[in-house]
């Protein structure tokens, strides 16, 4: 197993020194041009194994620890970077390893997202992290505040923030090209438990040989393992794991509005749905966030609303050409002097069409990719545009909407694992300065959870 050399604990030293005394965070490690950045990955396979051909293809990455619970899903990173040293355990991966690791990604189911890099972050290393961050509003929160303290480098997964379809979109909002912004929706085809249509946690199985399961589990409440109900992917229909629909596409389709709009708390939020019980997320459901204006919105208040399972906004609303459709997932500005629709993933378009007609696009800078932003952002000690400080707001906000949807009032109760119509009786009234909900105090246990002990979070 490899160990930091002399030589890299003296440059290690020499950098932490210089950087203390002018201010810079002391765990910038790549200071010098010719330094590599050394980075461990937990997780991969799957989107793990995206991220890491695409930070490993930057000439100043090195990877020095791959960590995953399931011990069968190593083939293709070691055909990516040979000689890697494997682990189960991040936590042993990181104490064995130590000053060796610069810099983690993460891409491991949501329920874990905070307890990896939370405690990354206290160890002083840069963070990557998949969307939407963190599993819960609470930990979104400590995972922004933890970043800002300790002055690491970080990046969401969304990596179509760095996309030139939302990028031109977000300029075009900037720019005024259909005045200010009356309000948004925003929508994902998928549904929310689509991946198993399961109810209940099924009957239990064994456990594959190469699965640690109590790893897996991790900070969640432990269950048993049951074949292809949880590991490796479907997880996410599931709420001790996942966050369904708007865990899943929320910080990306609504990652443009928020860039564009300079959106960060929003002052409340209300919920229906198809029908939902303690186990799995709803079918569909209609989330609306209520903002505050500013000089891009044209009232004082923003609505911006979300759809999933297949609803959409009403296709009139988008003043499109009748032979158009919206596209199955998207994001639609509805401003003073026309509308712009934003596919995802997908080159905006404004509208009605004969009045932009001759409208000139803007040129869009060429640009990094999302996973070399964050490294060069490491070596140049910059926060990137989608570092936790911006991240953090964004995946509160979509966990802020999976708390409403669990305080969707069913008109009949819920019994078993049915799942009955929700509707939304009230929004809560969100105050983001303390983390509460002041017309409505029971909905803030959904801004935390109950934690597996030995396995609880770290305020920042």
């Amino acid at each position: 197993m490899s160990t930091p050399t002399s030589s890299r604990r003296d440059f290690l030293k020499k950098t932490a020194a210089t950087t203390a005394v002018l201010g810079f965070p002391a765990i910038l490690r790549a200071a010098s041009p010719n330094s590599m950045v050394q980075v461990a990955s937990v997780g991969v396979d799957g989107m793990a194994f995206s991220d890491i051909t695409n930070i490993h293809s930057h000439e100043k990455v090195k990877y020095v620890g791959f960590c995953d619970v399931d011990t069968s899903r190593f083939e293709k990173v070691d055909k990516l970077a040979p000689g890697v040293p494997h682990f189960q355990d991040f936590r042993e991966m990181f104490d064995k390893l130590g000053d060796s690791i610069d810099a983690v990604n993460i891409a491991i189911p949501d329920h874990m997202h905070a307890k990896v890099a939370t405690e990354a972050m206290l160890r002083g290393k840069h963070v990557y992290c998949q969307k939407p961050l963190a599993h819960t509003v609470w930990e979104c929160r400590q995972m922004r505040l933890l970043a800002e303290k300790k002055k690491v480098i970080t990046q969401m997964g969304n990596q179509i923030h760095s996309s030139i379809q939302y990028r031109m979109g977000t300029q075009l909002i900037k720019d005024g090209a259909i005045g200010k912004i009356k309000e948004v929706h925003s929508w994902v085809g998928v549904t929310g438990n689509e991946r198993t249509r399961l109810l209940e946690p099924p009957a239990p199985g064994p456990v594959p040989a190469t699965l640690n399961w109590d790893l897996w589990i991790g900070s969640a409440p432990m269950r048993e393992f049951a074949p292809e109900a949880y590991h490796p992917f479907v997880w996410r229909d599931w709420q001790d794991f996942g966050g369904g629909a708007q865990g899943d596409f929320g910080c990306h389709i609504l990652d443009p509005v928020f860039t564009a709009l300079g959106l960060q708390a929003p002052l409340s939020v209300i919920a229906d749905n198809s029908g939902f019980n303690k186990h799995v997320w709803p079918v569909n459901e209609t989330v609306r966030w209520v903002f505050p204006g500013n000089e891009l919105i044209a009232g004082k208040t923003l609505n911006v609303t979300w759809s999933d399972g297949g609803l959409k906004p009403a296709r009139k609303l988008a003043g499109m050409p009748p032979e158009m459709e919206l596209p199955a997932s998207g994001s639609l500005f509805i401003g003073e002097s026309g509308t712009m629709v934003l596919p995802h993933v997908g080159p905006p378009g404004l509208y009605p069409k004969e009045k932009f007609a001759t409208f000139k696009y803007p040129e869009m800078e060429k640009i990094d990719s999302h996973w070399h932003r964050w490294i060069n952002g490491i070596m140049k000690n910059e926060k990137t545009t989608d570092g936790f400080h911006y991240a953090g707001w964004l995946a509160e906000t979509v966990q802020l909407g999976n708390v409403a949807t669990r305080m969707t009032k069913h008109p009949s109760g819920s019994k078993g694992g049915q799942m009955i119509e929700g509707k939304g009786v009230a929004a809560l009234e969100w105050d983001a300065a303390n983390l509460k909900f002041p017309n409505m105090p029971e909905a803030e246990k959904y801004l935390t959870k109950t934690y597996r002990p030995g396995w609880e979070v770290k305020p920042a």
